[in-house]
């Protein structure tokens, strides 16, 4: 049997959003047309995916796996037609993932060296991306920050470094040398608490007004100086986004960041490992 792509992009839409509606309309087809596409896609594969009523949507068992095969298959078919387009063009380019903090213009510059003819790019990525930027072809190897979901990838340890705790200037805490974690017990923690294993107790959420999603570290900072809570970061990521109304310190009892480099594990390239090779031996 051959899945149509474009049914699975529909599904995966409805899945995330759990919402007709609201996938119709990042989608931007009608909402009648995507629930013909999903119930055909429902006939093709001969299983239920979706349980709807007039409250709700809810992925079936099955739904949820098809759910989890499409996204790698998606970002496969996305990867091949960009290489594609770039082999149609005759261009010979080279995109290095990094994410804030990070310094890769050694490694780049020494590739650069090596290959005069290549354009060589280099591609700011954050938490929720640094890996689809690699599984979707926008980057041929990305420097990731630990933990990523590591299925289908290559990834080399590269380095670590401290984390610190970023808190309003106004803080109680702020100005000591250093906390332990108990300290931060209750404190709002203001990205996914899963980037933070070790955080002691997540701070209740009666009487504080709900944030939408925090995606960026500008966002998160932000709501920092705000008051509104506070966020773990890499020592390096802190210090380059330095501003006056925060401010970080060491934590003791907390874990180190692990960097890594990392490259689609179907990938055959032997770009990629000299670019690797340089990484390594640069740390």
């Amino acid at each position: 049997m051959d899945v149509d792509l474009r049914k699975l992009r529909y599904f995966v839409a409805v899945a995330e959003h759990l919402h007709f509606g609201r996938a119709a309309e990042e989608l931007h087809i009608a909402q009648p047309v995507l629930s013909r596409q999903i119930r055909a896609l429902e006939g093709e594969l001969k299983v239920s995916l979706l349980v709807r009523d007039r409250r709700s949507t809810a992925l079936t068992p099955a739904g949820e796996q098809v759910l989890a095969d499409a996204r790698p298959l998606l970002a496969a078919a996305e990867a091949m037609r960009r290489r594609a387009a770039r082999a149609a063009r005759g261009t010979d380019v080279f995109t290095v993932g990094f994410m804030p903090g990070l310094i890769v213009t050694g490694p780049v510059r020494e590739l650069a060296r090596r290959h005069p003819g290549l354009d060589i790019e280099v591609l700011r990525t954050g938490w929720d991306d640094q890996v689809d930027v690699l599984h979707d072809g926008r980057a041929d190897v990305g420097y990731v920050r630990l933990p990523v979901d590591e299925r289908g990838l290559t990834v080399r340890p590269l380095l670590s470094e401290p984390r610190v705790v970023v808190l309003p200037v106004t803080h109680r805490l702020a100005g000591k040398d250093g906390v332990d974690l108990a300290d931060l017990a209750g404190e709002r923690l203001l990205q996914d608490p899963a980037a933070v294993p070790e955080w002691p107790v997540r701070a209740p959420g009666q009487g504080q007004r709900s944030l939408p999603a925090l995606r960026t570290v500008e966002e998160k900072l932000h709501h920092v100086a705000a008051g509104h809570g506070v966020v773990v970061l890499p020592l390096s990521t802190a210090t380059f986004y330095a501003c006056r109304d925060v401010t970080h310190l060491p934590v003791r009892g907390l874990g180190p960041n692990q960097v890594c480099l990392a490259w689609p594990a179907d990938r055959d390239s032997a770009l990629i490992e000299e670019f690797a090779a340089i990484a390594l031996r640069n740390g």
